[in-house]
């Protein structure tokens, strides 16, 4: 972190105790849980919702289903994609004016997005907000959330102070948010910004809360759904560590990371320090559920080749993601992260899977949302 970053940071953090909080990305699962970490510890603070035009409603509905204090939050209508974020001159001017601090949730996921689209949400989105940080003065802090997949296709154990690393990118997913933390290290010289980077988020660890079907739940819903004469085949080996994280942990470690002036001008790994292999995850899920455990192992290419087919690729892309995280040997340090929590680290997955698996059977799970759910502009 250079002088001029911690200057900015200790100067802002010493005028008032009060934050005025901009969340982008609402009424995206990860933004409303977010909101909640923050409406819960944080009594005072007043919390601007960036909401796209086409989510107002959602964004309505959100909050009062989270029974949210309405007098300490504003809807704002806008777009981080749009110059001034998409707000009428007047509420650009008193968002400058006001805003302490900002966490940048808006992203888009959806491995079948165009390039382009994706480019836009997750780069251009995080540049506009780069620049109307810039013209805040009482800004205290630059929260960006990335994903640990912004590592690529590298292997081995990953820094927190790692990036640019002649890594490929699997994925536009992967290659956008790299783009959008480079823009956010070159901002850190001038700006107080921390960069947080979860591995696969999963369900909350007190009741299993998850908003789709995606990525490990895959495989976890079939273990748990299907009847148990039929045998479930694991996509690969599952030797290697499968990197989950709980929800509820992940907002609330970057909400306590967010609020210390030493963390400021750093990155953390938002991971399991201790993540078991693929292999056990399911073992543990099936155990839970009652149900068999995944046995033998589809050779994983030429699983990944069959998902390749013309009239399965697009179809696949999600699933077939996750296939390439399950079969990755990736490692993530996270002394940062350690170091900021001072001991309150991500909790095992043997002691939560008995709430993800309970969620699982009772609820709907969407799989595969339509593609606007995904982007959280």
């Amino acid at each position: 972190m250079t002088n001029n970053s911690s200057k900015a940071a200790s100067k802002a953090d010493q005028s008032s105790s009060k934050r005025d909080i901009l969340v982008t990305g609402f009424p995206s699962f990860v933004a409303r849980k977010l909101l909640e970490a923050i409406i819960a510890r944080e009594p005072d603070a007043f919390v601007r919702l960036l909401v796209r035009p086409d989510y107002i409603d959602a964004a309505d509905r959100a909050l009062t289903a989270m029974e949210a204090p309405r007098e300490r939050i504003a809807l704002l209508s806008g777009d981080v994609v749009a110059i001034d974020l998409g707000l009428s001159g007047r509420e650009y001017l008193e968002v400058i004016a006001n805003v302490t601090d900002i966490y940048n949730v808006a992203s888009i996921w959806f491995l079948g997005v165009e390039r382009n689209q994706a480019y836009e949400v997750n780069v251009t989105g995080a540049r506009n907000i780069i620049d109307s940080a810039y013209e805040m003065q009482k800004l205290r802090r630059l929260n960006h959330f990335s994903t640990a997949f912004v590592a690529g296709d590298r292997t081995g154990v990953i820094m927190e102070d790692e990036l640019a690393e002649e890594q490929g990118f699997r994925n536009v997913y992967e290659e956008t948010k790299y783009l959008a933390e480079l823009a956010m290290r070159e901002a850190m010289a001038h700006l107080p910004i921390s960069i947080y980077r979860p591995s696969i988020i999963v369900g909350d660890s007190s009741d299993g809360e998850i908003d789709k079907m995606a990525g490990p739940y895959y495989l976890m819903n079939a273990i748990v759904n299907m009847p148990s004469m039929v045998p479930i085949l694991m996509p690969g080996k599952g030797d290697k560590p499968l990197n989950l994280v709980p929800i509820d942990f992940v907002c609330n470690a970057m909400y306590t990371i967010s609020r210390n002036p030493q963390t400021a001008g750093k990155t953390f790994h938002l991971c399991d320090p201790n993540p078991l292999s693929a292999r056990k995850v399911f073992e543990l899920v099936a155990q839970r559920a009652g149900k068999r455990p995944p046995v033998g192992a589809f050779p994983y290419r030429l699983t990944k080749l069959i998902m390749k087919f013309p009239y399965l690729e697009r179809l696949t892309r999600n699933p077939r993601q996750f296939m390439d995280d399950f079969n990755q040997l990736t490692i993530y340090n996270s002394m940062n992260t350690m170091e900021a929590l001072d001991g309150h680290y991500c909790p095992p997955f043997p002691t939560y899977v008995d709430r993800l698996v309970d969620f699982i059977k009772v609820q709907e799970i969407e799989i595969d949302l339509p593609l606007g759910a995904e982007i959280m502009g």
